[in-house]
Order: structure tokens, then C-alpha cells, then sequence
């Protein structure tokens, strides 16, 4: 079962570093393997995402401390656990496009995507006349309290299918592999169609 897992999370990765959401070592992925206690699979610190293979990827528990595997997990392991605690993910992927970036960028403290047909694509939303608002949080190094106010952002919007960092990129998640790969894709899309379509306002 593991192994299984290991290798759908090493191949969505893959895709993803193909497409250019990943570029350089940047990124991080993890899978869900138990709740109580919790255990996460998530690849290591500072490698090349194309190259990440199933037995590359570290088990980590709810301290992000590793419990299996030679390799440092990313700091950012901390963000994950809030994300899997309040929304109940068992996938999550964090990426760096240039739309996710440049979305992160926005003035303010929300991204908000409305109109667009492929709104429909998330979880939950049965309309284009559906207006998403993905949180923006303000990026820091110190990321034990970042994942604190990451926390309560998620607590106070429950329905939301992903969170911005500040100039850094973007976390989204899913119930299985193929919800998060869904949503990737589909705020992917629409980060860039709300970007571009600002260019054509008078």
C-alpha cells in the first residue's frame, strides 16, 4: 500500500515539474498515510523535482520530525500539517508558477476569481457565477509561526481549495491524488485567464 502511494505521489510530482510549476528545487508534495498518528509522506529538502523517486520521499509525523528516511524534510513540512488537520487533505502540493506567483502579489489579502466557467472544476462549486477567494498570507522565515496563522486562516474559511504565500507560490490539496492534481490545474488556469483579462481592462 505504501509503495503504491509512494509511486502515484513520485509520478503527479513528475507532471508537475514537466509543466514548470516546480522549477529549480522548489516545491513540496506529501501524501497522507495515517491520521492518528498522523505520518506524511513528503520529499526531502533541496532536491530536483524532476528527479524525486519513490524511496527519495521521507515520512514525517505531526512535530514534522522525520520517522523514516535519511534526508532533511523541508521547513516547510510545518505548513503542511495544518492543511491536513483543518481540511481533512490527504494530498498536498505546493508549487511555484510564474501565474501563482504573480497572483500571490495582489494587493491586499484575497485573490478573487469570478465569472469563469472553470470555476466549476473545484470542489464544491456547482457555478461559474461563483466567486473564489483564495487567501493571501504574508510569507515568512519563520515558518513554525507561519503554519500558526495558516491555522486560522483556513479555520475562518473553510471552503477554501487553496492559500497564496506572499512572492512565494501557492499550497493546494485534495482528498486523493486526482482531486489535487484537479485543482492545481484548474487555479493554474484560472490565476492566469484573471491576469491576463486585467491587461484588457480599459
Amino acid at each position: 500500500m505504501e509503495q503504491a502511494l509512494r509511486s502515484e505521489l513520485t509520478e503527479l510530482i513528475g507532471l508537475i515539474y514537466e509543466r514548470g510549476w516546480a522549477p529549480g528545487t522548489g516545491g513540496n508534495f506529501s501524501r497522507v498515510l495515517s491520521v492518528d498518528p498522523l505520518r506524511l509522506l513528503i520529499t526531502p529538502s533541496g532536491v530536483d523535482k524532476g528527479s524525486v523517486k519513490p524511496e527519495d520521499l521521507l515520512v514525517v509525523d505531526e512535530m514534522a520530525q522525520v520517522v523514516q528516511g535519511a534526508q532533511k524534510p523541508s521547513a516547510e513540512t510545518w505548513l503542511h500539517i495544518p492543511i491536513v488537520e483543518e481540511c481533512g487533505a490527504k494530498v498536498i502540493v505546493h508549487t511555484h508558477s510564474i501565474w501563482n506567483t504573480l497572483a500571490s502579489l495582489t494587493p491586499g489579502s484575497l485573490f478573487t476569481i469570478n465569472g469563469l466557467e472553470m470555476l466549476k472544476g473545484l470542489t464544491g462549486v456547482a457555478t461559474h457565477e461563483h466567486t473564489e477567494s483564495v487567501p493571501i498570507l504574508e510569507n515568512s522565515q519563520d515558518v513554525p509561526a507561519l503554519a500558526e496563522t495558516l491555522r486560522k486562516v483556513l479555520r475562518s474559511m473553510p471552503d477554501a481549495h487553496a492559500v497564496l504565500l506572499r512572492g512565494h507560490g501557492l499550497y493546494t490539496w485534495g482528498c486523493d491524488i486526482f482531486e489535487a492534481k484537479r485543482h492545481l490545474e484548474i487555479l493554474e488556469f484560472l490565476f492566469e485567464v484573471t491576469i491576463r483579462s486585467r491587461t484588457l481592462e480599459p
